[in-house]
């Protein structure tokens, strides 16, 4: 099973474009495959350029 558009979100800070993708997780920052984005810690932060979770807009 794949996650649709609207499970996925892309940082909005200039050149970045870094997406996070629940299927894949984020290995860097220790966060398991299959993690929605909405139940990512609020301190998560961006594994490209260190943005906050805020940065984020859905892809949906």
């Amino acid at each position: 099973m794949t996650c649709q558009p609207e499970e996925m979100y892309q940082c909005q800070i200039a050149n970045c474009g870094c997406i996070y993708n629940p299927d894949k997780g984020d290995r860097r920052g220790k966060i398991p495959k299959g993690t929605a984005f909405k139940d990512l810690p609020e301190e998560w932060k961006c594994p490209v350029c260190g943005a906050s979770k805020k940065a984020f807009k859905s892809l949906g």
